[in-house]
């Protein structure tokens, strides 16, 4: 008789729990919001693997837009963005009503640096969006060097509110990319801070009450599989509640394009990446939930490597390896 699989403790799971029924993440892109280490402030020319100006024609065209900056005394286009924030929510969330039935949601503020614009901005979208139908709380995706008390006591301050769509406390998350715990790996794909500083700024997140999702990547410039998995002992020190885990893969318009194209990097291949994701969940503590194990592009923009343009084939593949390492989705 075959052992019975051990399921993962994915967010999927988590939330079934809590609320007593499946709740969706609607992602939202507000116009706007850069990074300090796109604008200037921390570094140039953004992460080596992120499309920004200075590599893209078509944003150059538009690099003169409108930019928040935590500094800013008034923002002007604030209604619009509220805007933006309710048209991106209701169209995602009639899709997923219809699709699955949806009926609960999390707002998740994902593009760029969502916590790096002025703290009145930040009130304003973060309580417009508690506010939408149906919402039972917030993901704001962020840089361990663009938060401050200020912005983690107001978000501590909503998790202590009573949500009326789910009659419990406001689920409020911090999304921080990790990526990587190694300095030198750090400064080579331009980060623009330490991991002395994430470990700093998570430790204080936690301290807040919050919850906290850590994105790691596999397949940095020069890591080894060691590397990688000590990432993930050290990411599991932090006492994060969630992680998302993907390889690098390379896009059009980045730095790291240029270097794949001069031979100076080598994506991670499928093969190494299942292995490295399957031994990290056998040392993934049972309260850590997981919500991302891969991730890649469908469209020509994907530069490398090709195994990363098929999300479908990708679960398929580490489902097949998962069910050999007894392990369920």
């Amino acid at each position: 008789m075959s052992e019975k699989l051990k399921p993962l403790n994915t967010i999927g799971r988590y939330f079934r729990k809590k609320f007593g029924q499946s709740v969706y993440k609607i992602p939202i892109s507000i116009s706007g919001f850069t990074c300090p280490n796109i604008d200037g402030t921390v570094a140039k020319g953004g992460c080596t693997f992120c499309e920004n100006d200075s590599f893209s024609p078509n944003l150059a065209k538009n690099s003169k837009k409108f930019k928040l900056h935590p500094t800013m005394n008034e923002n002007p286009y604030l209604t619009q963005q509220i805007q933006q924030l309710k048209m991106q929510y209701y169209a995602t969330k009639t899709r997923l009503e219809k699709k699955f039935g949806a009926k609960q949601f999390i707002v998740y503020f994902q593009s760029f640096t969502n916590t790096y614009a002025p703290i009145n901005t930040l009130k304003t979208l973060y309580s417009e969006a508690l506010l939408l139908d149906d919402v039972v709380g917030l993901s704001v995706g962020t840089r361990s060097d663009c938060v401050n008390e200020e912005i983690l006591e107001y978000l501590q301050q909503l998790s202590h509110q009573t949500n009326p769509n789910s009659n419990q406390a406001n689920e409020i998350w911090v999304e921080y990319g990790i990526q990587t715990i190694y300095d030198t790996t750090l400064e080579k794909i331009n980060r623009g801070h330490d991991y002395q500083n994430v470990k700093e700024w998570i430790k204080k997140t936690k301290e807040y009450g919050l919850l906290v999702c850590g994105h790691i990547i596999f397949g940095l410039p020069d890591e080894t599989k060691e590397m990688m998995l000590n990432t993930i002992k050290e990411t599991i020190k932090l006492n994060i509640d969630s992680i998302k885990i993907h390889p690098l893969y390379v896009t059009n318009n980045t730095l790291l394009a240029l270097e794949y194209k001069n031979g100076e990097f080598d994506p991670i291949n499928e093969e190494d990446y299942i292995e490295l994701l399957i031994e990290t969940l056998k040392i993934l503590p049972k309260n850590i939930t997981i919500q991302r194990l891969t991730a890649g592009i469908n469209n020509a923009s994907l530069v490398a490597p090709q195994w990363c343009n098929d999300k479908h084939t990708q679960m398929a593949n580490i489902k097949k390896a998962l069910q050999k390492a007894n392990i369920s989705y």
